[in-house]
């Protein structure tokens, strides 16, 4: 569907795009018009819906060059180019498939830890991933809450509040349903990997 008007303003997406994309505010302050490009009918699976809504958007794209950018969902916003590129592995088999286009992976630092909050995962799980730890390394962090959030956008909503994730014993990882602090309540899997000492 065409819109010949701005999308509406909302300056925290901007403010998490300009992490990754600088231009990313001066960009959407000049836009004019925008495409609302979406799935008919509620059936498909999540995965499903956004590999093919993906490929038809780097299509837009390749057909408008003067796209300036895309908003998934409302809330990620990446440059053009970007999309246009790595929507050409739109139905890459798992776990090489563009998700770094419909969600962003955000550090903070709370309480002597770091943590990384997603924000877009709620699209295919009805939540967002919040974890903090004190033991690994932030690109370590990023890495893991990447490789959950793939898992999920793949196998859906398949990890239950109380459960333990990870790849052995001694890296488990406690999962709690909960609230986000961080971002107004909305609904995370809330994780952390104290639990792991908690056994020692």
């Amino acid at each position: 569907m065409s819109m010949p008007a701005p999308i509406p303003e909302d300056s925290s997406l901007w403010g998490r795009a300009a992490t990754t994309w600088p231009e990313s505010k001066a960009v959407a302050a000049r836009h004019r018009g925008h495409l609302i490009v979406s799935t008919l009918g509620k059936n498909a699976r999540p995965l499903v819906a956004a590999r093919v809504t993906t490929a038809v958007i780097g299509t837009l794209i390749a057909a408008m060059p003067e796209c300036c950018g895309v908003v998934w969902a409302g809330r990620v916003a990446r440059p053009s180019g970007l999309w246009l590129e790595m929507s050409r592995h739109s139905f890459a088999p798992f776990p090489d498939y563009p998700f770094t286009l419909w969600l962003d992976i955000l550090p903070f630092q709370s309480d002597g830890k770091i943590g990384a909050i997603t924000v877009g995962l709620s699209t295919f799980v009805g939540r967002e991933i919040e974890f903090e730890t004190a033991k690994l390394t932030l690109p370590a962090l990023i890495d893991k809450v990447a490789g959950l959030s793939v898992y999920l956008i793949e196998h859906g909503n398949v990890v239950k509040d109380g459960d333990t994730i990870g790849a052995s014993a001694t890296e488990r990882i406690a999962v709690r349903y909960r609230n986000s602090e961080i971002l107004g309540g909305l609904p995370v899997f809330s994780c952390t990997d104290d639990f792991a000492d908690s056994l020692q």
